[in-house]
């Protein structure tokens, strides 16, 4: 079965430290994760750190380079990840629409679909 590479993207400016999460938001996301996982689809999730922590390492010219975040010129940003094992794209879609519809309507959540290049 195929794998595939869900990439969070969120807009990190408009979630802070004052964000508050609905009441039940940590509890429909565990019963999802744990639903994906007994059904053999989760593979591995994590969410990541502020871009504040993190550095962006670029090959150009010959030379390395490396920028210190935060990265406020870029809007979006990876947010978190899941790699998921399903039987097509379609049911690897499904299991994304699930995860983003838990999120706030108030919120903009993203994510970017790809399948992992096998052998």
């Amino acid at each position: 079965m195929p794998r595939f590479l869900s990439l969070i993207r969120i807009d990190e400016q408009s979630l802070n430290a004052d964000t508050e999460f609905p009441p039940d938001f940590m509890d429909r996301m565990g019963a999802l994760m744990e639903e994906m996982t007994k059904a053999g689809v989760m593979l591995g999730t994590d969410g990541l750190l502020p871009t504040a922590d993190g550095t962006r390492v670029t090959w150009s010219g010959g030379k390395i380079s490396y920028t210190d975040g935060p990265f406020t010129e870029t809007k979006e940003v990876v947010g978190g990840y899941a790699i998921i094992q399903a039987k097509d794209k379609a049911e690897a879609l499904e299991w994304t629409k699930r995860f983003l519809e838990i999120h706030p309507e108030q919120w903009t959540v993203g994510a970017e679909l790809r399948q992992i290049a096998e052998g």
